[in-house]
């Protein structure tokens, strides 16, 4: 069965301005055409979709989705793991989309084709282009955000795996921190802030104590970056703010 720009869009939770520019930077290009030229889906290419917009919610960029997804040496399966294994160290609100990579796992493994509602109601109508489109706008004027765009262009797959194992390695060690009642002025919430800093001056921009300051304010203030610390452990956010600044004052 095909379907059309808009029955996808409508699926998927997305807006046709998103899915023509995946189809512009060949990162989904619709498998048919109409009579008339109109872009024609089928199952396949939703099952990609799926994949690029997991992908997506996880924090991965268009250009290192398209690596993970067109090495030839990878599985709809092996894919179907990894975003299993991300989305299951998240909790609260992410906990719905664990759930739905499952229930994709073992339609594949069973062979039962989803319907394209069940294939994306997971989203919940939230279109994650909009998290990219939204840091753009605040921050695309800035040097540090040319700058982490260029370094983000010349990642590999690799990069991007191992970027992502260092963010899980730090979360747990923050997580196990916090569990043993380690004041966020301690020595060691302290060098898990500094190691924080350390990775984001290693792959995005030169982060400063004073950005770094900047940051651990707008991981409380802003929702979005609250809920991601605040899924490795509740109350995290606040606790890093406070050890980041502790940090920067170490250094001072």
């Amino acid at each position: 069965m095909e379907h059309s720009v808009g029955q996808v869009a409508g699926f998927a939770g997305v807006t046709v301005r998103t899915l023509h520019h995946y189809d512009a930077i060949g990162l989904l290009s619709p498998s048919g055409r109409s009579h008339a030229g109109h872009r024609r889906y089928n199952d396949a290419d939703l099952d990609r979709l799926q994949q690029i917009l997991f992908y997506r919610e996880l924090g991965f960029p268009l250009d290192g989705i398209a690596a993970l997804l067109d090495d030839p040496e990878a599985d709809p399966q092996e894919h179907l793991r990894r975003q299993h294994a991300l989305l299951s160290g998240r909790i609260g609100e992410l906990q719905r989309m664990a759930a739905a990579v499952e229930t994709a796992m073992e339609a594949r493994k069973m062979g039962i084709n989803l319907t394209p509602e069940e294939k994306f109601e997971v989203f919940g109508g939230k279109d994650p282009e909009r998290h990219a489109e939204e840091a753009e706008r605040r921050w695309s004027h800035t040097d540090t955000y040319a700058e982490s765009q260029r370094r983000a262009a010349r990642y590999t797959k690799e990069d991007w795996k191992r970027m992502q194992a260092e963010v899980a390695s730090w979360g747990e060690h923050y997580d196990a921190l916090m569990a043993a009642g380690e004041p966020a002025a301690g020595e060691r919430a302290m060098d898990l802030a500094e190691e924080h800093r350390l990775h984001i001056t290693t792959w995005f921009y030169d982060c400063t104590p004073e950005i770094h300051r900047g940051l651990g304010e707008m991981y409380v203030s802003d929702p979005q970056f609250k809920a991601f610390y605040e899924s490795m452990r509740p109350g995290l956010a606040e606790h890093l703010r406070d050890a980041i600044n502790a940090n920067a004052a170490r250094r001072e």
